[in-house]
């Protein structure tokens, strides 16, 4: 079996991530902050729409 550095350093990194844990807090952040900011994207721009009846 042949030495392949890069891919010894990609299980070192899965192996380190797994020990920290999933970060769910950080997921849940990220997504009600996307989130927000698309409510209110659509918000404002709702509010420049005009209705020229």
């Amino acid at each position: 079996m042949e030495h392949r550095p890069a891919l010894d350093r990609l299980t070192e990194a899965a192996g380190a991530a797994a020990q920290q844990g999933s970060g769910d807090l950080l997921r849940i952040v990220l997504v009600v902050m996307v989130l927000g900011c698309i409510l209110v994207g659509w918000l404002l721009l709702r509010g420049y729409r005009r209705d020229d009846d």
